[in-house]
């Protein structure tokens, strides 16, 4: 649909009075949604067009703060201006929310209309882009886990974080009975998506307490990373609105499993898998065994932007379902990366290193890039890794946030496909989430050593 009739067709549903307010959302470096509400006659009349935000959306951490070191803004230059561009393709309903729709944007350099280099959107763009220039069609998926709470996030705030307490008390695994004491937050979560466009396939208990996972169907590598965002959000404020919390933090608490978001991935041409070889035993085109080879070679410099946060590293622990070590395995879900579907038409590589607090823009990116990278070296793909893969000499996935952080700044890899500014950008987000930690005593140290020190 063209943008005019795509106008049109919102024109027609505000003068009939079902739609009044206009979400116009950027993503920002977290993973999160930003923008304005727009009334809706306005956003038909003109705002379409584009809208501006402070460039410090794009150089700030979680707490929204201004921390320097970026090339990109400061307080001495001045904090100026980003466009921001709805893409009219991205126009969706947001049923859980009353007369209200929303859209996607591009982020524009203010004076020359260029995309900004360091916007999630356009770092993803640019690695879907040079697959289509070799004849390929990136398609993902990603899970989302998540921890869902008694109280809400304002009580729990107020509380201090302290005594949370999961919906549920036990394990809940595919557990439909324990589920069903949550379906009044799941179902609107569920049909709530499917509504807005989102081809939502199921929900279910995961392993632990209060722990929810929802899949969402295998698309184009762009329209999986909205999915995810806005389903990230939708889970968030849907809870919210039955008197519940959802964190999407990896490990909440350290007797408890860690959330993750595995994110599986093929390449297609032309409505063709191109990761299936029926001749090959278990089905893997070289194509695939030269991009699944790139993802080993290179993980620990796209690490990062799977694990973006002190807490990230958390999971990464024996025994837990995470995965510790840079090895593939064929149906293992201790892994790091795992062949799932082999022998089918479905064969596909499902990374498991990601954490709930990724940004899908960012680690599909990356990954990507290195799976051209094992494309255009040829790389040859060792044979799987069997048995307990805790074990063995294999490289490790790195262990916390600067080690991940070095590999980024250090790599040749991502700095020739994303470019010099990408990887020094969020290389200092890493070190800022660093200084912050670094500068807070934790109750940890408190109470370990407040006595017996």
């Amino acid at each position: 649909m063209g943008n005019d009739a795509v106008l049109a067709d919102l024109k027609a549903k505000f003068e009939a009075g079902d739609v009044d307010t206009v979400l116009v959302c950027m993503v920002d470096m977290q993973g999160r949604l930003m923008g304005k509400r727009f009334h809706a006659g306005h956003f038909v009349a003109s705002a379409w067009e584009e809208t501006h935000c402070c460039n410090y959306l794009l150089a700030t951490d979680l707490e929204m703060g201004t921390p320097d070191g970026y090339a990109s803004t400061s307080w001495e230059r001045g904090y100026g201006d980003y466009v921001m561009k709805p893409d009219l393709d991205t126009l969706r309903p947001v049923p859980w929310l009353d007369g209200t729709m929303m859209v996607m944007c591009d982020v524009l350099d203010h004076h020359t209309h260029e995309e900004v280099p360091h916007a999630p959107r356009s770092i993803l763009k640019k690695q879907v882009n040079r697959l289509k220039a070799m004849g390929y069609d990136a398609m993902c998926a990603t899970e989302l886990e998540f921890f869902l709470f008694e109280k809400s996030f304002d009580q729990i705030r107020k509380e201090g974080f302290r005594e949370l307490e999961p919906i549920s008390g036990y394990n809940e695994d595919y557990h439909i009975l324990q589920t069903t004491k949550e379906e009044h937050v799941m179902r609107p979560i569920r049909n709530h998506l499917w509504n807005a466009g989102i081809p939502v396939e199921n929900s279910k208990g995961e392993a632990e307490t209060g722990q929810e996972e929802l899949n969402i169907k295998y698309a184009p590598a762009m329209e999986t990373a909205e999915y995810h965002s806005i389903a990230k959000n939708a889970v968030k404020e849907i809870a919210w609105q039955h008197g519940h919390a959802a964190t999407f933090l990896p490990k909440w608490h350290h007797d408890k499993v860690g959330s993750s978001s595995h994110v599986h991935q093929s390449l297609w041409a032309e409505g063709r898998p191109i990761f299936f070889d029926e001749k090959d035993s278990l089905g893997m085109s070289a194509v695939m065994k030269n991009y699944m080879a790139g993802l080993l070679k290179y993980a620990a410099d796209y690490t990062y932007f799977m694990a973006p946060y002190i807490n990230s590293y958390k999971r990464f622990m024996k025994g837990t379902f995470a995965p510790t070590r840079i090895i593939w395995s064929v149906d293992n879900r201790t892994a790091g990366f795992r062949l799932c579907g082999d022998g089918t038409k479905a064969v596909r590589v499902e990374c498991r290193i990601p954490g709930s607090d990724v940004n899908p823009y960012l680690a599909m990116a990356g990954m990507l890039a290195a799976g051209i990278a094992g494309i255009e070296e040829g790389l040859e793909l060792q044979p799987p890794t069997t048995g307990d893969v805790y074990q063995g000499d294999t490289g490790m996935i790195p262990g916390n946030l600067r080690t991940a952080r070095d590999a980024l700044h250090g790599s040749t890899m991502l700095r020739a496909a994303m470019g010099d500014e990408v990887v020094d950008h969020y290389a200092r987000a890493a070190e800022v989430e660093i200084e912050e930690f670094e500068r807070v005593v934790t109750d940890w140290e408190i109470a370990r050593g407040f006595e017996r020190a």
